[in-house]
């Protein structure tokens, strides 16, 4: 089986920058990270003009891409396309999202990821966010396609992560009993918590009942008060719990991240996602959701009331405002984009570079921007 060293760049592993370093790659796996000067003689040399190799981005929340929404018509040919719209930014694994919909289309999405799972490169399964979420907290869904969490549910969703393999699904506390957020935990379901109105008790009490993350910390949530710290000051203080953020700039204010980054209680972790519409590498002006329009103006997607709708940023983006506007420096950025959701999701094979990682490798450049993206 060839090798193949890549050479020329530095190297960020997943936990640190190394300078003068190579990856060796063969039969689509890392080998190992090595000093350039230990390249062995017989490898076949892919020589970069510097910049810096990462892994492969990992975005739990992508509703579109490519002009395409999952929410127009589940598939897996919408899945494909939506991650091949993805790819040049960097992301080489990622959940196609659906939010919530009609029961028909939940079936025809969690089909749809099955299919695909396996045979589209970069899809690890699938994100339903919704249709058990929050009326009082409904932000771009439709609150009338919103019902609680049941048996049958359960059921259908634990049959469904046994076909797709990685599914994360944001319920609401209020829309979800207890009882049934253990018995999906304990099946492998990731439980995330968003779009509630859930007080820090209620809160605290789903994620001891076996919820694992929150979905974009500070959107369509209770905030952190001084009387009730609210869905906010629970997501933070549960060292249990990873919180996805949408890093744009628009969703939430820049001071308050830099609060919540120092705020955190591990080992749990803030993650970017993107939580991306149809627009990411789609160069039209709006689009549909639900039977609304979404308009792009500014960076920002909104419905006609100004209610944000999704996010107009890739992950790489992401990154750039996370170690810049942020001041997180560029390996914490980077663990947050590619190593913390590779931890929520139990992928052990992405979000580092190092012996038997999976070999997706984006190249970088002095400003974050990306170069290349390589998969062997």
């Amino acid at each position: 089986m060839s090798l193949t060293a890549m050479v020329g760049a530095r190297v960020f592993d997943g936990d640190r920058i190394r300078e003068e370093a190579a990856v060796l790659v063969s039969g689509g796996t890392v080998l190992d990270v090595v000093r350039a000067q230990d390249v062995p003689a017989h490898a076949e040399r892919r020589v970069l003009d510097g910049g810096l190799l990462a892994p492969g981005f990992v975005d739990l929340q992508v509703n579109g891409g490519g002009g395409v929404m999952l929410n127009d018509g589940p598939s897996g040919q919408a899945i494909e396309q939506i991650a091949a719209a993805h790819r040049p930014f960097g992301t080489t694994g990622l959940l196609p999202t659906l939010i919530t919909d009609t029961p028909a289309a939940t079936a025809a999405a969690i089909a749809a990821a099955a299919e695909a799972a396996g045979r589209v490169p970069g899809v690890l399964g699938l994100h339903l966010e919704g249709p058990h979420l929050a009326p009082a907290r409904k932000g771009a869904h439709l609150a009338e396609l919103m019902r609680p969490l049941a048996e049958a549910d359960v059921a259908r969703l634990i049959e469904a992560r046994e076909r797709i393999g990685v599914l994360m699904v944001t319920v609401a506390v209020e829309q979800a009993p207890l009882r049934l957020i253990r018995r999906l935990a304990d099946a492998g379901v990731i439980v995330s918590l968003g779009h509630t109105d859930a007080g820090y008790d209620a809160a605290r009490a789903a994620i001891d009942a076996g919820a694992r993350s929150v979905t974009h910390l500070f959107n369509a949530m209770s905030q952190l008060g001084n009387r009730d710290p609210g869905m906010v000051g629970a997501a933070l203080a549960a060292g249990a719990v990873f919180c996805g953020i949408i890093a744009d700039g628009h969703h939430v204010h820049p001071e308050s991240l830099r609060v919540a980054l120092a705020a955190k209680r591990g080992p749990g972790r803030l993650y970017l996602v993107t939580d991306a519409m149809a627009s990411v590498g789609w160069s039209g002006g709006s689009f549909t959701l639900g039977g609304r329009t979404v308009y792009r103006r500014g960076g920002r997607l909104t419905l006609a009331d100004g209610t944000l709708a999704g996010a107009d940023i890739d992950m790489a983006s992401a990154v750039r405002y996370a170690a810049r506007d942020l001041g997180l420096g560029t390996e914490e950025a980077l663990r947050m984009a590619c190593l913390y959701p590779a931890e929520l999701i139990g992928d052990a094979r992405r979000g580092r570079l190092r012996r038997g990682a999976v070999a997706e490798i984006v190249h970088l450049d002095d400003d974050l921007g990306v170069r290349g993206v390589f998969t062997f």
